[in-house]
């Protein structure tokens, strides 16, 4: 071990025993020199291109979401700090009308500049990396949107197929920052990025095994001691969700165990859509969800769409002629607060980044509201995880008229065709959920059913594998224990519902009385246990050996979400377009849609009534009429309202 490694792994030693603050202190023979620095760090995270404050599916203002408003709080907090550093941690020009209409090459870039980056410039961001949905559109979009940074964007864990690195894995930022006592310094810090290593199996299609990647931990343990030698200071930016301490090869959230690798100084989380520090991960095993700390240094995620703005304050120290952590503060600051349903704005909205983004805003705006058809009733989502839901139901009959005439003629042509959809937009919050009302349509709709840009694709599955698929959908669930007559959770935590998928083509049950055979991500349980009954295909029982063709989307039939027999190596249908044009191809050769008849899936009746609770936007109140078994009971948490599904009071 060299001088410099026995350095490094005694400082991080000592941050951990003294939970970071003013830890170097205690370093034995080595005095303090005058003159200690703040510098204070911020990050962005998740944006999605929600640059304007400005929800483009109801096409009105949301006070909730938007960099507009996030670069208020960025404004405030450089006036509090003079020496202060800008970064954002990907997921970036993906994730609305917005994005999809600037990627679709229907127009240049105004300037020549993506607005996304046209904006960050604006903001002086320091440096960035890239998140998984950076790669939706392409590489060829990428490189173009990328190329109008004025600001390092760096990505340590993916490379080209050929082993060039697609980006550069490190940057060092020279700043010079003023002491407390008034000097100057010129510091240098390390920056380095990772994004989760699964995108090149969820965007297998648009990739085409162009580029390859990296676990995130071996990625780090390769690049940063040598960017440490370079540096005083070395911040990890990580497209990615905490994980585990332990973090599994080639996991997807991995930023616990990065914290760990002796070298990083501080740690920027995202890819969650959660906040850090914050109750969101009370209790996590090497995290300190109140100091805001991961493996004994600071960390920060803050939300999606420009919800927050994470903040990391360090007390630097120099001692031995090296700068050290000596202490540090951290929090994640709200855009808005919300308060009895509620929100209220904790800040205006920035002229000048709204005027940078005018022109592909107004034209996104035009864009989503053509109309394309009529629907004969309402479409939402809201209790899509509680009951068949027809917004689900949409999606898969809108597949399966895309892939039919696409799938005549070919080998696959006689087997049953299914389909395989997921609620799209049911939570976390109050306006994350699709609520389109009857009456004419827009393209602005169909985005809301559907908003992300996947591909449609299918697969040959036989019925053992069928069933796989619906038991690790059912991992959504948590087990209602049937003793109990109390209430009790339907959700198995926090987990996203687009894992939730409903095969149309079929009818089936699921028992939430029972064990799960698959964790919520994907790990196999009990290879004996199993939810799903009743499973008919045609009114008779699927058998095991009968194959069928699925339609699904790219993420899906790739491997995203880790659904057993789903790797990629069955894909028998590529389509050219996304699942959602599919959507607006039905809805406008249909002129009137009906309202669509689920009848896919129910939950198994127990002996007796038992009741389930879940969290939905307290707008669904308005719809509870289509849903006899479930009701309103109260109040849910952050805004949401709770509402209880009864199991066995209704038949089925």
């Amino acid at each position: 071990m060299t001088a410099i490694e026995r350095f490094l792994m005694s400082r991080r030693d000592l941050l951990r025993g003294a939970g970071g603050m003013a830890a170097y202190a205690m370093l034995p023979g080595v005095p303090a020199e005058p003159g200690a620095i703040r510098l204070r760090l911020l990050e962005t995270s998740d944006l999605h291109m929600f640059i304007y404050d400005y929800d483009y599916y109801r096409d009105r203002p949301d006070l909730t979401l938007g960099l507009a408003r996030t670069a208020e709080l960025i404004a405030a907090a450089r006036a509090e700090a003079p020496n202060c550093l800008l970064f954002d941690n990907g997921d970036t020009i993906q994730g609305n009308p917005l994005s999809d209409d600037v990627a679709s090459g229907r127009r240049p870039f105004a300037d020549g500049i993506h607005p996304m980056f046209r904006v960050m410039n604006l903001l002086r961001y320091d440096a960035g990396t890239l998140g998984n949905h950076e790669f939706n559109y392409g590489l060829d979009f990428l490189g173009r949107a990328t190329a109008g940074a004025r600001f390092p964007i760096v990505s340590a864990n993916i490379s080209w197929s050929d082993g060039r690195p697609y980006a550069p894995p490190t940057a060092v930022l020279e700043r010079t920052l003023v002491a407390a006592d008034g000097r100057r310094h010129r510091l240098k810090i390390g920056v380095i990025g990772f994004l989760p290593p699964q995108v090149t199996i969820w965007d297998k299609a648009r990739l085409k095994e162009r580029v390859v990647t990296e676990d995130i931990v071996q990625a780090a343990s390769r690049h940063v001691p040598a960017l440490r030698r370079k540096c005083d200071l070395l911040v990890a930016l990580c497209h990615s969700g905490p994980g585990s301490a332990n973090g599994q090869p080639g996991a997807e959230n991995s930023a616990l165990a990065l914290a760990a690798v002796p070298g990083i100084d501080v740690v920027f989380l995202g890819h969650s859509h959660r906040v850090f520090p914050g109750p969101d991960y009370a209790g996590l095993a090497g995290a300190d969800a109140d100091k805001g700390t991961l493996a004994g240094i600071p960390a920060v995620m803050p939300g999606f769409w420009g919800s927050h703005l994470g903040v990391i304050d360090l007390d630097l120290a120099r001692r031995g002629g090296d700068w050290m952590v000596a202490g540090f503060s951290g929090e994640a600051r709200p855009i808005y607060r919300r308060e009895a349903g509620k929100v209220t704005p904790l800040g205006a909205t920035s002229a000048p980044v709204l005027a940078a983004a005018k022109p592909e805003h107004e034209a996104a705006r035009t864009y989503v509201n053509r109309p394309i058809g009529t629907f004969e009733a309402p479409m939402t989502s809201y209790f899509a995880i509680a009951a068949d839901d027809p917004s689900v139901a949409l999606i898969n009959a809108a597949q399966i008229a895309y892939a039919r005439p696409l799938l005549a003629g070919t080998p696959h042509a006689s087997l049953p065709l299914l389909s395989a959809a997921s609620p799209m937009k049911a939570g976390p919050t109050p306006d994350s959920f699709t609520d389109i009302p009857a009456g004419p349509v827009a393209l602005r709709h169909v985005a809301d059913l559907y908003p992300y840009p996947n591909l449609i694709t299918a697969v040959r599955v036989n019925g053992v594998q069928v069933k796989g698929w619906l038991e690790r959908a059912a991992a959504f669930f948590s087990r209602r224990d049937p003793g109990r007559e109390e209430p009790q959770p339907l959700v198995a935590g926090r987990h996203p519902a687009y894992n939730f998928d409903v095969i149309a083509g079929l009818t089936y049950s699921i028992d939430i009385t029972r064990p799960a055979r698959y964790d919520t991500g994907g790990r196999l349980l009990d290879a004996e246990a199993g939810r799903i009954g009743d499973l008919m295909l045609d009114g008779r029982p699927l058998a095991d050996d009968q194959e069928v063709i699925v339609v699904t989307n790219n993420y899906r039939a790739s491997g995203g979400g880790s659904f057993p027999g789903l790797d990629g190596g069955n894909i028998v249908f590529q389509g050219p377009d996304a699942n959602r044009d599919a959507i607006v191809r039905y809805v406008e050769e249909k002129g009137t849609v009906p309202a669509p008849a689920p009848g896919v899936w129910r939950f198994k009746a127990p002996p007796r009534p038992l009741v389930a609770t879940f969290d939905s936007a307290p707008a669904g109140r308005d719809h509870l009429a289509a849903y006899p078994a479930i009701r309103f009971i109260g109040e849910g948490e952050a805004g949401m309202a709770r509402y209880a599904v009864t199991l066995g009071a209704v038949p089925g």
